[in-house]
């Protein structure tokens, strides 16, 4: 989508710290860390928010926790703990609209979140 600030970042058109990249998959650091690890993991395909997946979309959506469970773990948070977190719509936080799991880790992590 043209005016999506995450496709622009995955096209290279805006600059992204990108820790992780796939065929289907991208993850990069959030510009406002909410923890000493925050990431944000996608797909390359935009989806604006998780009302849009369908079935088909099953497997990516497993593969964006994988993924972020996989870095998790590169960033020393496997045992300790971390947590991943879908924002769905405004009322929920989401403020770009192309769906992302947020990881956070590195920090005891309070419940319940904002």
């Amino acid at each position: 989508m043209a005016d999506c600030l995450f496709c622009k970042i995955i096209a290279g058109e805006i600059p992204g710290a990108i820790v992780h990249s796939s065929d289907r998959i991208v993850a990069f650091k959030d510009i406002n860390p909410q923890a000493p690890t925050h990431v944000l993991v996608l797909p390359r395909r935009h989806i604006a928010t998780l009302n849009d997946l369908t079935e088909a979309d099953d497997a990516l959506v497993g593969e964006l926790v994988r993924t972020a469970a996989a870095i998790a773990k590169k960033n020393g948070h496997a045992e300790a703990g971390y947590r991943t977190v879908f924002n769905c719509n405004a009322d929920a936080g989401q403020t770009v609209f192309h769906i992302h799991l947020h990881l956070l880790g590195g920090r005891k992590l309070s419940w319940p979140p904002g």
